[in-house]
């Protein structure tokens, strides 16, 4: 099976299929703990990762209130709704444009390779 990956590179910031999932799980289970616990990552990095994006864009990506006996949550923005909607564009353009060539390099592979 083949598997498109996209990383886009800024000038001085970095969006890739991490952070898109990581905002994917946010918006789906109203928590960055939760959603960073789902990925198998630490606390402090999905934290890190937010808080990483948050400053990067604009607008906030991703709105947080703080725990305690209301209990906490956090949601995408508006702009995280976006960002998240367009890179996922960005990724359905490039799998289409490349399907071609992506199979032919398959098609040259060994039988059973791995990379």
């Amino acid at each position: 099976m083949t598997v498109l990956k996209l990383r886009i590179l800024f000038d001085h910031a970095m969006f890739g299929p991490g952070k898109a999932e990581l905002l994917s799980r946010i918006a789906e289970l109203g928590s960055i703990s939760a959603a960073g616990r789902q990925m198998g990552m630490s606390y402090k990095r999905a934290w890190m990762l937010v808080e990483e994006m948050n400053a990067a864009f604009r607008d906030p990506l991703v709105s947080s209130a703080r725990g305690g006996a209301g209990g906490g949550g956090a949601q995408l923005t508006a702009a995280g709704e976006e960002v998240l909607r367009r890179y996922r564009a960005v990724m359905e353009a490039a799998a289409i444009a490349a399907a071609e060539d992506l199979a032919a390099l398959e098609g040259m592979l060994r039988p059973g390779s791995a990379d």
